[in-house]
């Protein structure tokens, strides 16, 4: 059981120590400084030679994706332009989904250690490539370093690009966040302006995790061993696993049209609608024979995957480095992603229980319930930020807005004959 949960408890802690380090030696340093421990935690996963050192492995390759899952989403919202934030927003979900793809796939050819071994050759070439892109701009305006802000703004929006306007804007709002800061870091978090984002950011997570994907994941083939599937368990994490792949870079190319709220939409009713069916196969499992419908757990597992990569996988964390405020980003994201990792380790550390005392229906239901409150969360609470500046959005909690529609901003699809 400590095997599955240590790694979310140790992202726990790596969440809580990424946020000082954004914030004290910059975004890019951070998510560098993950590599060359995750390099040595799959080293001693693939050499153990006992649980202790399985265990200590993946306690820091967790820390690392705890620092990761914080840097990442702040680095990319920091320096993406916002017309295309949310396509290459997701890109990091994209990735990490391909990466469970490849371990599922390659896990059944490749004995653990080889499997672990294969792991380890992935942060040599994060190592080498995080070497060739520049600091966030405001990260470098947030220490007075005018001059290397402007350098790497030039880099990311080209060499011909005018980035006068933007660098103002960026350096204003900087300006703005300072004269208002009066408290420590912790006590800004409960600012008029500053908690209902904070709000927001912890609620998403929170409904990302309670609505049971680690859990399915991580104990896919005891589900269908459960379910009395038909269809061999390893080839349907394998399907999976595709699934969660291109469902994710589904929506990766259409956020930027239909808009954040609009995939949370679709996100939490296709989840809801799979884990009730999921859950009734279950329960009608203990009453009769259900062999013949051996493909239900399968279908309600892949509708429920596309479900959470369409929106309430990737959604939070892009909207994390949206939504928090400057001032707060780097504690604020630790927070939240401590929260997550929170969140996580009990969903994975309590699954066996919960299916152990209300039965695998009742867990099933119990997730469904929640993804249905999610819904209702977001339609009362989470903001529509597409196509909005950072400046933009923060501007906005600052102040009575009022409400759209997540319909109303709805962009026509092209048409191509």
């Amino acid at each position: 059981m400590w095997i599955g949960s240590i790694m979310p408890l140790s992202a726990l802690i790596g969440g809580i120590i990424g946020g000082p380090c954004i914030e004290y030696i910059g975004r890019r340093n951070t998510i560098l400084s993950t590599a060359l421990p995750f390099l040595a935690g799959w080293l001693f996963i693939a050499l153990a030679t006992n649980v202790a050192m399985i265990l200590v492995g993946r306690s820091i390759c967790g820390f690392c994706v705890g620092v990761a899952s914080l840097s990442l989403p702040v680095y990319l919202g920091e320096s993406i332009q916002p017309e295309v934030r949310g396509s290459l927003g997701l890109l990091p979900t994209v990735f990490g989904n391909s990466g469970i793809l490849m371990c599922f796939t390659a896990g059944m050819y490749l004995a653990w250690r080889n499997l672990a071994l294969l792991g380890a050759c992935i942060p040599i070439i994060f190592l080498i490539l995080m070497f060739l892109i520049p600091e966030t701009p405001r990260w470098y305006i947030s220490k007075g370093k005018i001059k290397e802000a402007r350098k790497s703004l030039q880099w990311l929006r080209g060499k011909t690009a005018d980035i006068s306007e933007e660098l103002d804007s960026i350096q204003k709002m900087h300006i703005e966040s300072e004269r208002i800061a009066t408290e420590g870091a912790l006590i800004e978090l409960f600012r008029k302006n500053h908690i209902k984002p904070v709000f927001i950011s912890l609620g998403l997570m929170f409904f990302q995790q309670f609505s049971g994907i680690n859990a399915v994941i991580f104990y896919t083939v005891q589900i269908f061993k459960d379910s009395g599937s038909t269809v061999d368990e390893n080839l349907s994490t394998i399907i999976v696993g595709l699934v969660n792949f291109i469902s994710t870079f589904v929506a990766a190319m259409i956020i930027d049209r239909l808009g954040r709220k609009m995939l949370l939409y679709i996100s939490s009713i296709l989840m809801c609608i799979t884990l009730f069916t999921f859950g009734t196969f279950f329960y009608v499992k203990e009453l009769m024979d259900v062999t013949a419908f051996g493909w239900i757990p399968l279908m309600s597992l892949i509708v429920y995957v596309i479900g959470f990569s369409f929106g309430f996988g990737p959604i939070p964390w892009l909207m994390m480095g949206e939504i928090l405020p400057v001032k707060i980003r780097g504690t604020a994201a630790s927070v939240a992603t401590a929260f997550n990792w929170s969140c996580t380790f009990v969903v994975t550390k309590t699954y066996e229980d919960l299916v152990l005392h209300i039965g695998p229906y009742g867990t099933f239901w119990l997730f469904g319930t929640l993804v249905a409150v999610a819904f209702i969360f977001v339609i009362i609470c989470v903001p529509e930020t597409r196509g909005r500046s950072l400046e933009e959005i923060e501007r906005r909690f600052a102040g009575p807005v009022r409400r759209t529609s997540a319909i109303a901003n709805l962009k026509p699809m092209p048409i191509t004959i």
